[in-house]
């Protein structure tokens, strides 16, 4: 079964860093449009930051210029360094992506796949 797994996740003072991972494990062909989202307590899911293809990339006007996206195709992973942290960035972090698997007679399926999230509590 293919899924996707985020590590990284804990307490920071506020100002602090934290780096979040995320990688994709099962069988499949391939990992695409990575990205982050997040949800705090009362509020709706948003995103965070996202790779789409290669190369765009996207981040929230919340994170620009603190948050940074990266992926490893090789390691089928996507990585979100999170630097001077604010309480208002406590949320529960979602790994997205579209895993690609073998459908047969040499079809694709895209899967959108979201990760069980991870916890980043900012407090003192």
């Amino acid at each position: 079964q293919v899924q996707l797994v985020e590590s990284g996740g804990g307490l920071v003072q506020p100002g602090g860093s934290l780096e979040l991972s995320c990688v994709a494990s099962g069988t499949f062909l391939a990992v695409n449009n990575m990205g982050w989202y997040r949800q705090a307590p009362g509020k709706e899911r948003e995103s965070v930051a996202v790779i789409i293809g290669d190369d765009l990339i996207k981040y929230a006007d919340s994170v620009k210029g603190r948050f940074t996206i990266s992926k490893d195709d090789a390691k089928n992973s996507v990585y979100l360094q999170m630097h001077s942290l604010e309480p208002d960035d406590t949320a529960v972090y979602y790994c997205n992506g579209d895993v690609m698997t073998d459908a047969g007679d040499d079809a694709v399926r895209i899967n959108n796949l979201w990760g069980q999230g991870i916890q980043v509590n900012v407090s003192s």
